[in-house]
Order: C-alpha cells, then structure tokens, then sequence
C-alpha cells in the first residue's frame, strides 16, 4: 500500500483551503439589527421607569441575578437583546418585579414599560423580508459522523466514538458556532477514514476454483413436475431447470448446457441460459433428440453461491393436429455446467465491498473508466451534492498512483474512497454562497443543500437515494410534505428522540447520574435503562402516530415494563419488554411526572424543587430564570435542620433572603408540585417526618393543589409551550442559535401547529418550510 504521506498532505492541503473560508468574511456573520424609532421615547419615557424601578437591584458593578439593565444605553439594545427584555415583560406582567418590599408599578407603568418592550421586540416586521439568518459552516459532529458513516458505507462500528466529546451550545451539540475543530481532530479522522476503507475492502476468503462444475440432468432441480426423462430432464411447458454453483471469486465464467429439441409448430425451440434470475443469453434450440448440441455463454459473475438455470420459452401444444410430429413442443436438458472464473482472477470483496465498487472492470470497460465510475458515484454520495469533473480528477489521481505502483485494482480504489473521507466536503456541512434574489441579499439554499439540511435533522444523517433524487429532479420542495412523513415514519427518525429529545430533555445527563445508594438502594441499572427507554419511547410515539404535542404535558398512557411499572405501583405488567399502558389516577402522565425528568432534576441525596421549577421554566415555557448571585447561598444539609423541617419548610426560609426571593417566586411553586415525587421519581406522601404539600400560587396568582392542577395551568398556557418546543426544535434544525429576527418564523410555527391540533408532523413540516430552513443570508448584507 501507498504510504500515508500522500493521504495526510491531501487532508492537510484540503483544511487549509476550508479553513481560509471559515475566518474570511464569507464566514462570519455580520448582520446587525437595525434600530427603529417609536414612540414613547425610551430616554423619555422607559428609561426613568427603568431607573425608578429596576436600577436600585439591576444597575451597577454586581447587579442582582447578573443582569445590569443600565448597560441598555437605548432602544437598540431592546432588539439585540431580545431574551433579557422578554424576561423583564414577563417579570412585570407575572407582578414578580420589583420584588416584595419595593415600591410598585402601578397599572398604567406596568402598561406603558411592558407595551413598549413588546413593540420594540415585535418590531421586526414580519410582513416584509425577513432576515433567515445564516448558518456557520460547521464539521459533522460524533453521532452525525457515526450515522454518515453507516449510510455511506455501511460498516457495522462507530468510529467517531473515538473522537473528542462534541461542544454544546443553546443546548444542543450541534450548533456551529461552538462546534470547533482541535488539531487531533485531523489524525482522528485519517486514522478513522484508513480503519473505515480497510474494512470496506478486507478480503473474504473462499474456496479454491473448481474448473468445470458439472450438473447432469437427472440431479438438475426443475419449476416443472413430472420431468424426468432417461437422466435428462424434460420440459414439457415453460419453466426451467437449475443448480446452485459455487462461484470462487468474482470474474467471467461460462454457462454451458446439452440440450436438444421436440419440436413442433413454426419456429424451433427457445432456450434462455439464467443467472441468478436474469437471462445472460436466448438461444434457438433446432436440433432434435438423434443430435443433441452444446450450448453456451460468457457471462461476469459475482463470487459466492449463485442459481444457474436454462428455460423454456416457447410451449407449443396442438393434440388435435393431423401429424402428430407437430402436436407438442419440448425441450430437454442433458446437463448444465459452469467454467470458470476465466483470465486474471478477480481478488474477493466482502458484501461491503461489493457495493461499493459499482463497476468492474472487463466487457469493455477498462480500470480507469470503472475507478471514474466508482468514485463519482461515492464521492457525490459522500458530498452530498453533484461532484465536479475536477474533484474527481483530483480522486482518481490518487487511483492512478496506486495502479503506477503495481497496486491491485480494488486497491487504488480504496486509497481513493479514503481521501473523500477526509476531505471537508465530506467532513463539513457546507452550504455555497449564491447570487441574491432579495434586496436584503438572501438566497433560497439549492435543493441538495436543502436535502442536506433536511435528512440531518430528521436522521443526523445523509439523504438517502430518494431525497437525492428528487433534490437531482428538482422536486424536493414540491414534494416537501410528503418526504417529512415518510422520513419521520422511517427507522432513522430514531436519531430524533436520541439526539433532539435526549437534550433537550437532558435524557442524555440520567446516564452518569448516581443518586445515593443508601438512600436509594432500589436505583441500579436496570431502572436507570427502563426510565430513559420509557422517555424514549413515549416521545417517539408522537412522533410516529403524528400525535398532539401537548401530550408531552400530559397524557392518559406511557411505556412501562415490568421493573419500571413495579418503581410506578402499576400492576398486571410482567417481563422485560416494554409496553403502552393507560394511566388513571393523578400521579403519572406525560413528561412531567416521569422518572427520568424527575430524577435528572434532582439531588444525589434528595429532590430540588430549584432544579424542577428551573427546567420547566427554560424547557416547556422558554421563560428561563437568570443565573443565581455568586452569594446565594446553599441550603443547610446540616442533620439538626433536616429534622426541624421538611423540604419546602426549609426553602421557604432560604427564600425570604431578598437576593435570592425575586428567582425563587418563579422556580419553587412549580418545584413544590412535584414534591410528591422523590429523587429517583417514586411517589410519596411524606418527606422523612412531614407531611407534603404540592400546593402553590404562581407569581401570576392562580393556584393549584397538586401536579395535575399544575398541569392545568401549564396546559392553558399552551400557546407559551408550542413557542418553546417550536424554538428548541428549530435550533436544532438549524445547528445555530435563535435571534431577535427568527421571532416571526417561531410565532409562526406555532401559529401554524395550533391551528392543526397540535401535530408534530406540522410542527416539523412547518420548520422544514420555514424562512430560515430554506433561506440563507448573504455573506455581506449588512
């Protein structure tokens, strides 16, 4: 083989080009929100509301909860920090800000500072151009390589799962701003690109060439009954004979049969010699029994057990003809046999191999032609795009090195294939700047790109034939709805619950998660299993039956089996495998009340109501707390205290600090509603010694009296809900971060899921059709 020096100065060469692009300006994102005027005026108006009310605690060197609102010199600050000026509104609005012992808005401040806020955000005119945005050119991360890999090639490991853990940012790994691109990333990939090929291309051994295999008549199998006929088989209607040949490697070989005719009728008999099913060759058969002919016929075969036969075209029968030489038309099979492999041998490819070598060389076709073939057909699968004449020349270079060092033909393929697994276009997902088609510089990305962009968020993968030939045709955007169906319905779609909802859930923490085992001996891993595979599965249920997405709130059934119903108190469930079940009652229904979220929301050694307000706050209402003051505080642990009160007695206590009470109003009634539930999601009535009480009041005032009044609540907010799965789902799709700009397609989205009960297939169709799915912003608009 080559040595890898020529390997390693095409991937160096390769990321240097890439690399030149990523810190040019065709890179980088230099769109600017632009400020708009309005009236109240903000140096007027807002600003000594802001100062009156706000800048006592959030103004200054060490604001409280880290938010320094005087930093916000004027209007333009509203628009570019969108997320902090929402926070604010639904501080006033909710009557958590200012907090207790503050002076007070009165209606018409909370009115004239909320409603500006709300204009200044929504003053992004969704009625015109809106800006799509632009995604960062960013690498294939861990489970999207792993994913490539196996589409691609389809070798049976997971390479990348040596490579360096993936950065995460706005909660997802595959966020191009964060993903990054070590130095050992380079070795990693050559080294895994030799690994993948050397398996791809591992010879198989097999059995010595036998020459001539000879099947004589009477051992020949037959479609046809009753055909014995002197040790010869005789076909006395269509049909045929055949025999299972053992063909020791992949090359040419003959097919050869003596047979003769009874004939009958106007024309001779016609006989079709087969391989594995398709006719190789159609012959006339003229002779008669007194001189039986050999027949034959070169064909190219693939190594392995294969099916030979000859067939009986023309059945002719006539009883009532007056000659009875002319009455019935037969054909007979003396014996079959099969030569070969003739010439220079061909070396054995494994089932991996031998698709992806498309073309062998012989029938006219030389070495060169086949390797162009073979490596277009890889590259643009690879590339996800139609591969230029150029890009190939440079791959079939590598190929013609190989063959000038003597090297076999399968060989100079495999050096080829492994350098278009190195190379960038593989590697990264890159989307090509156009020419505008708006006035604000955008452009609708190609249709390749867009299947690109498609099949990694449904699959974290590549598009598979069918995406890539409609994308070839032009027709992916026309036939836009029925690809989301029939790809969410597909096996891959898994990819999906692994990857979107096993962050966005935080399913992914719940693997490294130890809750303590004296207080939780019952916690092993078997249970750990049974509650990421129950979230798993509840997930993908409504995402295969297309279900309302409001059941992740709440829902009358989840997937149980026997050591997760046994943690639940559900009867009648026995064995391993898992099952839909229907829930009754109040202590379990939709992700909430499941164990998993319940357990990655807690403490090692008891439950945090901080920790189950907070991530329903940030996860199933997008209205996350800002991050606690550096002298917070911890809650006591200390034994003497645990005594003296429950949980929520203790809290409660820690809350009337006046620096942690303004957070803490928000995130511990909706934590308190879970108490109920312990660390690792049993349900309970007492915590140690005390009674609990699940009971709260929202900053908004309503009440409930346990979890599945909360869920009430949650479920009359749904508009807030569908905004926030419709947001974390689009970044995902997008691999970026949302701005203040995206607003109008997420209030769309929304909109749009609403108004079709709820379905997730419209939530993700509506993504897919989405501006800033099919849009990209130039690389210098302004």
């Amino acid at each position: 083989m080559l040595p890898r020096t020529s390997l390693i100065l095409l991937l160096l060469l390769a990321f240097g080009a890439m690399t030149a692009y990523l810190v040019s300006p065709l890179g980088a994102d230099p769109a600017k929100p632009q400020p708009t005027s309005t009236e109240p005026s903000f140096s007027r108006d807002i600003q000594p509301l802001l100062v009156k009310h706000c800048y006592s605690c959030h103004a200054g060197a060490k604001p409280k909860g880290g938010l320094a609102l005087d930093k916000h010199k004027d209007e333009s600050f509203i628009i570019k920090h969108k997320d902090v000026w929402d926070l604010v509104v639904q501080n006033i609005r909710g009557g958590t800000m200012p907090p207790e012992g503050k002076p007070k808005l009165t209606a018409a401040e909370i009115e004239l500072l909320a409603g500006w806020i709300e204009k200044k955000i929504a003053s992004v005119d969704c009625r015109g151009l809106r800006n799509p945005g632009r995604v960062t050119i960013r690498r294939l991360n861990r489970a999207e390589y792993n994913n490539t890999i196996r589409d691609l090639v389809g070798v049976q490991f997971q390479p990348a799962d040596d490579f360096p853990a993936d950065d995460v940012g706005y909660g997802f790994d595959n966020i191009g701003d964060v993903l990054s691109l070590p130095p050992i990333m380079l070795e990693k990939y050559l080294a895994a690109a030799e690994r993948i090929m050397a398996t791809a291309f591992a010879p198989t051994p097999g059995p010595a060439a036998t020459g001539v295999q000879h099947f004589e008549g009477k051992s020949l199998e037959t479609t046809l009954s009753d055909a014995d006929r002197n040790g010869a088989k005789s076909l006395h209607s269509n049909g045929e004979v055949f025999a299972n040949a053992n063909f020791p490697k992949a090359g040419e070989y003959i097919l050869r049969v003596r047979a003769f005719g009874q004939q009958a009728g106007n024309e001779p008999c016609k006989m079709a010699l087969r391989y594995r099913g398709k006719d190789v060759a159609v012959l006339d058969v003229p002779n008669s029994q007194d001189r039986p002919r050999r027949f034959e016929t070169r064909f190219q075969a693939e190594g392995g057990r294969h099916r030979v036969a000859a067939a009986f075209l023309n059945d002719y029968y006539k009883p009532d003809d007056p000659d009875p030489k002319q009455r019935d038309r037969n054909l007979i099979i003396q014996f079959l046999e099969v030569e070969g492999p003739l010439g220079e041998p061909v070396p054995n490819l494994n089932e991996i191999g031998k698709r992806l070598v498309v073309v062998q060389p012989g029938n006219g076709v030389s070495k060169r032609e086949a390797a162009q073939q073979v490596i277009t057909r890889f590259a643009t699968r690879a590339y996800r795009r139609p591969v230029q004449p150029a890009e190939v020349q440079r791959l079939l270079a590598l190929y013609d090195m190989a063959e000038q060092s003597g090297e076999p033909f399968e060989k100079g393929i495999q050096l080829a294939l492994t350098a278009v697994l190195v190379s960038p276009h593989f590697l990264f997902k890159v989307e090509l700047d156009r020419p505008a088609q708006r006035p604000d510089g955008s452009y609708l990305i190609s249709e390749f790109e867009l299947a690109t962009r498609l099949s990694y968020f449904l699959w974290s993968s590549m598009p598979d034939d069918e995406l890539f030939g409609l994308a070839e045709q032009g027709r992916l955007r026309k036939e836009l709805e029925a690809q989301v169906k029939r790809m969410l319905l597909d096996p891959k779609s898994s990819a999906l619950v692994e990857n979107f909802a096993g962050q966005w859930l935080q399913l992914r923490s719940l693997k490294t998660i130890q809750p303590d085992p004296d207080l939780f001996p019952e916690f092993d891993e078997a249970l750990r299993s049974a509650m990421i595979r129950e979230t798993e599965l509840f997930f993908q249920e409504i995402v295969k039956e297309d279900r309302s997405v409001l059941e992740f709130l709440d829902a009358d059934y989840t997937f149980v089996n026997e050591r997760l119903a046994r943690h639940y108190g559900l009867r009648g469930v026995r064995g391993s495998q898992f099952r839909k079940v229907a829930l009754s009652g109040e202590q379990r229904g939709g992700l909430l009340t499941q164990a998993s979220i319940l357990t990655v929301t807690s403490n090692p050694t008891r439950t945090s109501p901080v920790k189950r307000g907070k991530w329903i706050l940030e996860n199933i209402l997008n209205t996350p707390p800002p991050p606690p003051p550096p002298d917070a505080g911890e809650l006591s642990e200390d034994k003497e205290v645990v005594l003296k009160g429950s949980l929520r007695q203790r809290m409660e206590q820690h809350r009337s600090n006046p620096t942690c009470a303004s957070c803490h109003q928000r995130m511990d009634p909706i934590g308190f509603a879970f108490e109920n539930y312990d660390a690792i999601g049993t349900w309970r009535t007492r915590d140690g010694n005390f009674e609990i009480d699940p009971s709260g009041v929202l900053p908004s005032g309503e009440r409930f009296a346990n979890p599945k009044e909360l869920k009430r609540i949650l479920l009359a907010r749904d508009d807030l809900f569908r905004k926030c799965l419709a947001d974390r789902l689009l970044t995902y799709a997008l691999g970026r971060g949302l701005e203040s700009y995206d607003k109008c397609a997420v209030d769309d989205i929304a909109s749009a899921v609403a108004k079709d009960g709820n379905r997730f297939g419209r939530l993700v169709l509506e993504i897919a059709r989405s501006e800033p799915f099919q849009w990209r912003r130039g690389p210098q608009t302004p």
